[in-house]
């Protein structure tokens, strides 16, 4: 059957004899104008909602340990689609392509400070998302000495560079910039998505350790990076939305020969010191990683912080994301 289409003044009618609605100046029925505003509503509803959809993702919970199910440190802080890596502990990448995190939004990141642990990842974060989608220069922040450290990983892999350049793999030369920027306490960078901030944090014999503010998408959140119970931290994390902490067990502690706990003391925060750093700071969600339980369980751990702060306390796993 053949449907004809007759245009009249004001309406379009059908000689089948259908009943055709009114239709305005934009040719839609009036009817189904509340319906249009309604989805662009909706629409645009949902694109600021995942625009501010500012999150935090585990991708490594672990320490120098070699343990399979804890990659070394690692968060990621995305706000809509930017992407903001602290630290690059082994395995990175592979857990940033795990939780959904393109290559090509692998283009910032900030150290804590120089340990191995939270920096044998850089050599990949550098090379393999140049090799497999990022498209513009990777900007690095931290403290003194990681420009130093950056540019001998560059000349480490030249002759990798050169090759896959210069070669006859397809690349973008861009991808493979690195800009490394050693930087002082304080606002270290921001965009149209972000302010990040530098606080001075003590680490043992470390002149130069960071722990990071982000705000972002309406949402503060603070990560430690390794530190003994911090006043300035405390001061940055008062009433923020997100508190990312390491901790080590004081049962486990208790239980270690005399150098290590000299060790452990002088380096890392025990646990009834973070119930008591929370408690003052009042973080909405408390986030446990770099974990060093040493032995005990995560409820032996959450008691030790429960002696002192009563709110939500998250142990954190690889690859729990936390809004």
């Amino acid at each position: 059957m053949t449907l004809n289409f007759a245009k009249t003044r004001g309406r379009t009618s059908l000689s089948q004899g259908a009943v055709s609605a009114p239709r305005g100046q934009n040719g839609l029925s009036p009817s189904f104008r509340p319906v249009r505003r309604a989805w662009i509503l909706l629409a645009l509803l949902l694109t600021a909602a995942f625009a501010q959809d500012t999150r935090v993702i585990l991708l490594g919970t672990g320490t120098p340990n070699p343990e399979p199910d804890h990659s070394g440190p690692a968060v990621a802080v995305v706000s809509g689609d930017r992407v903001y890596i602290v630290d690059c502990g082994p395995g990175v990448v592979r857990r940033a392509a795990q939780a959904g995190i393109r290559m090509e939004q692998l283009t910032r990141a900030f150290i804590t400070h120089l340990h191995s642990d939270h920096t044998a990842g850089l050599p990949d974060l550098i090379f393999t998302p140049a090799v497999t989608g990022r498209l513009q220069p990777f900007e690095i922040y931290g403290p003194p000495g990681l420009r130093a450290m950056t540019g001998h990983i560059m000349k480490a892999w030249k002759q990798d560079t050169d090759i896959r350049l210069h070669g006859l793999e397809p690349a973008v030369a861009a991808a493979y910039v690195v800009h490394a920027h050693d930087v002082q306490p304080g606002v270290v960078y921001r965009d149209d998505a972000v302010r990040v901030t530098a606080i001075a944090v003590e680490h043992g014999a470390w002149k130069h350790a960071y722990g990071y503010r982000f705000e972002a998408g309406g949402k503060v959140i603070v990560i430690s990076g390794d530190t003994t119970y911090n006043p300035r931290l405390l001061e940055a994390a008062k009433g923020c939305d997100i508190l990312v902490h390491e901790f080590y067990s004081q049962k486990g502690w208790e239980a270690r020969t005399p150098d290590w706990q000299r060790y452990h003391a002088a380096y890392h925060t025990s646990a009834p010191d973070l119930g008591k750093l929370a408690a003052a700071a009042q973080p909405k969600k408390l986030v446990l990683y770099h974990e060093l339980p040493m032995g005990q369980p995560p409820e032996e751990v959450l008691g030790e912080i429960r002696e002192h702060f009563a709110g939500e306390v998250i142990y954190g796993k690889d690859l729990d994301v936390i809004r």
